[in-house]
């Protein structure tokens, strides 16, 4: 099936599904892949009347087919996640409609009201950004604001029924079976070695609680430089928030990347940590650990990635720029943990 058929295909069962939700005189409009960032099988689309008239701008997420439902994959997941954090006041999008089943749509998903506002693709932003580093800054600084609000929901009121807390060492430990696609056994050593280090050193005080799972300027819409929306919630867990924290710091540590695939992040991981920590957040210890597993649960993720890029079953140029950064990253982490690092003096300004 060519991706146009498929979108076809889609497209006739959405617009059954919501004439029975919206009325029959209501129709699909201009279903479309999303562009921005890479998320996989997400499209937007209008809801229209027969006068042509807009009933309202929309995100569907697909869960993939033949793959089982769980994690990341178990697309269904986010409805009641995005419901009980609207209801809380956080900042994301509503979940109109949502199903777990197969029959309707041709896999569980996940229907959710279009916000206004664009990511900040932190690679490559989009031209409607400012350049200057106040303004750059201010970015970084809201995500940073943003995460320790997120941090602070009260999970186990908000999301009780939702999912139990995930192990630390779990975590850690479900990236491993990725490090076999590296494309270099050196690659994959350098993952194991740093995986071998942080499991020797997993921390005791961690704050648990809502886990956004790849929390960075590239999932939270802004507008007029004004974060608006946080997006994005496949990875979402509840489980040890410094992983939320030391992730977003790893994209201002211009040590753990290469020159060709820097991201645009005019400030340093202190300037980030004070700004989380000023806004109320309660994840700030043990920072020299949760960023070198960023780094290697991104390096291990980028294996995959790399390896179906490169070999054609999932075609996107993204990862093929960010092959250089594995191995990189890799070392980096691995010297944090050794505590042989110098200090960081924040990514690319370009």
């Amino acid at each position: 099936m060519t991706d146009a058929e498929h979108i076809g295909s889609i497209g006739a069962k959405l617009d059954i599904f919501l004439r029975s939700e919206c009325g029959p005189s209501s129709r699909v409009a201009d279903l479309r892949p999303m562009e921005d960032g890479h998320a996989g099988l997400t499209f937007g689309f209008d809801v229209i009347n027969n006068a042509s008239e807009s009933l309202g701008s929309y995100v569907l997420k697909l869960a993939p087919a033949g793959v089982a439902r769980r994690g990341n994959t178990d697309v269904y997941r986010q409805a009641p996640l995005l419901r009980g954090l609207a209801k809380a006041g956080m900042p994301v999008p509503a979940v109109p409609w949502a199903s777990p089943r197969e029959d309707l749509l041709g896999a569980p998903f996940i229907i959710m009201e279009r916000l206004p506002g664009r990511i900040f693709f932190v690679w490559d932003p989009h031209g409607s950004f400012p350049s200057e580093t106040g303004p750059l800054r201010a970015v970084w600084l809201q995500a940073a604001q943003v995460l320790a609000r997120l941090h602070q929901v009260n999970w186990q009121t908000v999301l009780a029924d939702w999912e139990r807390p995930r192990a630390l060492r779990d975590e850690l430990n479900n990236w491993v079976p990725l490090l076999r696609h590296a494309e270099t056994s050196a690659l994959r050593d350098a993952g194991l070695e740093l995986h071998r280090l942080l499991a020797a050193h997993i921390p005791e005080d961690r704050p648990t609680g809502l886990v956004h799972g790849d929390f960075q300027p590239g999932n939270i819409l802004y507008v007029d430089g004004k974060a608006n929306a946080v997006i994005d919630w496949e990875l979402a867990s509840i489980g040890a928030q410094g992983l939320d924290v030391g992730w977003l710091m790893m994209f201002t540590d211009g040590l753990a990347w290469p020159s060709t695939c820097r991201p645009v992040a005019p400030l340093s991981s202190t300037d980030l940590l004070d700004a989380y920590r000023d806004a109320g957040g309660p994840a700030l210890a043990n920072m020299d650990w949760y960023q070198p597993f960023a780094q290697f649960r991104l390096g291990a993720i980028a294996c995959l990635n790399v390896k179906l890029h490169r070999s054609g079953k999932r075609p996107d140029s993204f990862w093929d720029s960010m092959a250089p950064a594995i191995s990189v990253l890799f070392e980096r982490g691995i010297e944090l943990v050794l505590g042989t690092s110098k200090p960081s003096h924040g990514a690319r300004h370009d």
